[in-house]
């Protein structure tokens, strides 16, 4: 008699629904990516202008992208990563590149919220009112933090690197042990 399997408690995607997800996750990871590189140009250009003219302009337009675009990207980027390894063999702590770049995209997500757009709007309400950028850092590091992070999950996405975790181990294990029992 064959044993009872275990139904999974979360359903995995079928292809349509993966591909999907996929395309969605893939396009919010590149928009992320573009938001970051546009605040970082906006901000270097703050930073290294004589103009407060263009400082003012920079920082409004950094406003905007942290205040409209930032945070749904990042929300839906880390939503529809959470979707593709729960819905799929990857799991999400089975593979350690996806248990990091979870960790990552977490992390990230938190600093926009808690550092990055504190920062910009402390810049733009310095500049309004008619003072000189308070600090360069305000408008330069979290891009560039941000950046970094993403350009890293980028290529972990690609190299899939470091194999699998302790529970990914265990699992892998498991289901052996279950297909030469069967």
């Amino acid at each position: 008699m064959k044993p009872k399997q275990k139904s999974h408690p979360i359903p995995k995607l079928g292809r349509p629904a993966r591909r999907a997800v996929l395309v969605v996750h893939v396009t919010a990871s590149a928009s992320w990516l573009g938001l970051t590189l546009g605040l970082l140009a906006l901000g270097t250009t703050a930073a290294g202008t004589g103009s407060a003219v263009t400082v003012e302009a920079s920082v409004r337009a950094m406003k905007l992208f942290a205040d409209w675009l930032l945070l749904p990207v990042a929300f839906l980027t880390l939503l529809s990563g959470l979707v593709l390894s729960l819905g799929t063999p990857w799991g999400l702590a089975r593979y350690r590149w996806v248990w990091t770049k979870f960790w990552l995209t977490l992390a990230t997500t938190t600093a926009t919220v808690f550092a990055l757009r504190p920062g910009v709007d402390s810049a733009v309400t310095a500049v309004a009112a008619d003072a000189p950028l308070p600090d360069a850092g305000d408008v330069l590091f979290g891009p560039v933090v941000s950046l970094s992070a993403y350009v890293f999950m980028t290529v972990i996405s690609v190299l899939k690197p470091w194999g699998l975790t302790r529970r990914g181990r265990r699992l892998r294990g498991a289901a052996r042990r279950a297909l030469q029992d069967a």
